[in-house]
């Protein structure tokens, strides 16, 4: 019986320190009620897309001698 109640204390100690931590790491009330808004995001003007260059490609082997 002793042992349960040793672990039973150590989680209430290890619940109390996470508990804690949330509270301490955590937003503040005042960033709860006002969450702040994202920047709008503004377009660049589009310019004219050049067009894409061919990917290169490996050699190419159209016979295959047979010795």
């Amino acid at each position: 019986m002793r042992s349960q109640s040793t672990a039973g204390f150590l989680g209430a100690v290890v619940a109390a320190i996470v508990l804690a931590a949330a509270f301490i790491y955590g937003p503040s009330p005042s960033q709860l009620r006002n969450p702040t808004q994202p920047a709008a995001v503004q377009a660049a003007p589009a310019a004219e897309a050049a067009p894409a260059a061919p990917v290169p490609r490996g050699p190419v082997i159209r016979e295959v001698p047979n010795n």
